[in-house]
């Protein structure tokens, strides 16, 4: 049985972060490089975040590049991959976390269908066009690589809501292609799924205090999620110490889902 190190568990590798420049693709971003990778990171308009991040990764001794990048256009996808070539080498470990938020900002003023179009064009389909440009990538690589794909806890249980039906509809589809795209670039390219619960990002930071009581005491570790606990897992999911895991689905809610 192969042993792994754990003082750092992504050494030598590099890594690509969607959606990195704020909220859980920046701890991503950050607990990478901690964990001893380079690390490339998207952002769309968000320069200003892409570049802080960019900044502490480089301060922990690390290499780290920004790349802009608009899930919802097809060409901009498309061309990521040589982007990120140019930027690190290749990618070991391809993290495909950026979505829409129609929850706050002025995605919360948009119609329902407006939103479902948004989240069908960015979370769904934009996931499956970078996911097929890094299978591509990482099939010419001679270590193959790591694909690790954003859903939602609740896709496995349903939640009452309008909101929850239009997240459901879009991360159930992510977890869904997860596992064939799993079975079809195995085994050179391992895939595996990250659903994160209620964590404190934007949405959570703006709810009111009763909804978060009730979060809190619905959570049977009784507390909100962090972004550097997703990150945790994500860094396990990319590491060789997962080597033998593919297909899988990582809950990351405290025990709401189980």
């Amino acid at each position: 049985m192969a042993l792994h190190s754990t003082a750092a568990p992504l050494a030598g590798m590099r890594v690509l972060v969607t959606g990195g420049s704020s909220g859980i693709g920046r701890a991503i971003a950050i607990a990478s490089a901690h964990a001893g990778a380079d690390v490339a990171l998207t952002y769309r308009v968000n320069e200003r975040g892409a570049r802080e991040t960019v900044r502490d990764i480089e301060n922990l001794g690390r290499r780290a590049r920004t790349i802009r990048l608009d899930l919802a256009d097809a060409a901009s996808v498309n061309a990521l991959a040589g982007a990120a070539r140019s930027a690190i080498g290749g990618v070991d470990a391809w993290i495909n976390n950026a979505g829409a938020d129609v929850l706050t900002g002025p995605g919360a003023l948009l119609s329902t269908v407006e939103k479902l179009d948004l989240l069908m064009r960015v979370d769904l389909r934009g996931t499956v066009l970078a996911s097929w440009q890094a299978a591509e990538l990482m099939a010419s690589q001679d270590n193959g690589g790591v694909i690790i794909n954003m859903s939602w806890d609740h896709v496995l249980s349903g939640l009452a809501g309008l909101e929850a039906q239009l997240f459901s509809s879009v991360k159930g589809g992510v977890l869904a292609f997860s596992k064939s795209l799993a079975r079809t670039v195995a085994p050179r390219v391992r895939v595996n799924v990250l659903a994160p619960g209620w964590i404190e990002t934007a949405y959570g930071n703006e709810v009111n205090e009763t909804i978060r009581r009730q979060i809190e005491e619905s959570t049977p570790l009784a507390r909100w999620g962090t972004p550097e606990d997703v990150a945790g897992a994500a860094v396990y999911l990319a590491s060789p110490a997962a080597s033998f895991i593919t297909g899988q689905t990582m809950l990351v809610g405290g025990g709401v889902v189980m």
